[in-house]
C-alpha cells in the first residue's frame, strides 16, 4: 500500500450491508444504502488511495462472516489496495482473506497473545499482516469492543512493533462515530510508542481534523480512517484528501 499520510474510507459490513456503529456498539448501527461493492467503487472513484473494510459480524462472532463479499469488493476496485479485518482468529482465517486479494489482513483480539506468537505471525505473513489496536481511555478493547482489558494500548503497540509488525491500525473507540474530532494526544502517544507505521481512526468529521493530524508531524503516522463523516456528508473525500496534504 502507498506510503505517506492519506485518508482511507471505511466500509463496515453487517448482515451483508454497509453500516456504521456509534462507539462500536452493536445496537447503535446506521444502515447506508448501496451494496458493499457499489460503496467500494464509489470511494475508489472519489480518489481513495486505499480502502478499510471491517467484518463486524466476524468481529462479534470471532470468525469471518463476509469473506466472499470482501473478495467481490476487492475485485471491484482493483488496483486500489484493500485492508480488512474482523474475526481473524486463526492462521487460516488470515490466509483466506489474503488469498481473497486483501493487501493487508488485520488481527485484533489475537494480537493480545504471547509476544512469541505475535512474532511468529509477523514472520509468517510479513507486511501483509497488521495489528488493530482498539482502545478506550488508553486501555485495549477486544472481541468487537465488547471487552476492555488491562492492557495499555501504547504497551501493546510497542510490543507489536518489536515483534515485527509493520502496521498498526489504532482506533480510539470513545471518539469513533461521534464526529467530534480525534483524540490527538492518544494518537501521538501511540505513535511515539511504536516504531512502525500507524493508521489512526475515530472522530474525524471535517477537513480541519485531518489537517491537525497531519500537522502533528509524526513520521510514522501514515493516515487516518474515516467512516461516518463521509456517509453523513459532513465532509467530502476530496476535501479530506486535500487536507491530508
Amino acid at each position: 500500500m502507498k506510503s505517506g499520510f492519506t485518508v482511507i474510507p471505511a466500509i463496515d459490513l453487517r448482515g451483508g450491508q454497509c453500516v456504521r456503529l456509534r462507539q462500536g456498539l452493536a445496537d447503535q448501527a446506521t444502515i447506508y444504502a448501496g451494496s458493499p461493492e457499489h460503496m467500494a467503487r464509489h470511494w475508489a472513484a472519489q480518489g481513495a488511495a486505499a480502502l478499510h473494510i471491517v467484518d463486524l459480524d466476524g468481529a462479534f462472532a470471532g470468525r469471518p462472516a463476509h469473506t466472499d463479499i470482501i473478495r467481490a469488493m476487492i475485485a471491484a476496485v482493483q488496483p486500489v489496495p484493500v485492508e480488512a479485518g474482523g474475526g481473524l482468529r486463526t492462521d487460516e482465517d488470515v490466509q483466506n482473506l489474503l488469498d481473497a486479494g486483501a493487501a493487508r489482513a488485520i488481527i485484533g483480539t489475537r494480537a493480545l497473545g504471547s509476544p512469541a506468537e505475535l512474532r511468529r505471525l509477523a514472520d509468517k505473513f510479513g507486511p501483509r499482516l497488521a495489528v488493530g489496536i482498539d482502545a478506550r481511555n488508553g486501555m485495549v478493547q477486544v472481541r468487537g469492543w465488547t471487552e476492555t482489558t488491562a492492557t495499555d494500548a501504547a504497551d501493546l503497540a510497542r510490543s507489536a512493533a518489536e515483534a515485527g509488525i509493520q502496521t498498526i491500525i489504532y482506533t480510539d473507540t470513545a471518539t469513533d462515530g461521534m464526529l467530534q474530532g480525534p483524540n490527538y494526544p492518544a494518537v501521538e502517544r501511540l505513535c511515539r510508542a511504536a516504531a512502525c507505521r500507524v493508521i489512526a481512526s475515530g472522530g474525524v468529521a471535517a477537513a480541519e481534523h485531518v489537517r491537525r493530524l497531519a500537522q502533528l508531524q509524526l513520521p510514522n503516522l501514515a493516515g487516518v480512517i474515516v467512516g461516518k463523516a463521509l456517509y453523513e456528508q459532513t465532509a467530502t473525500l476530496p476535501e479530506l484528501l486535500a487536507a491530508a496534504g
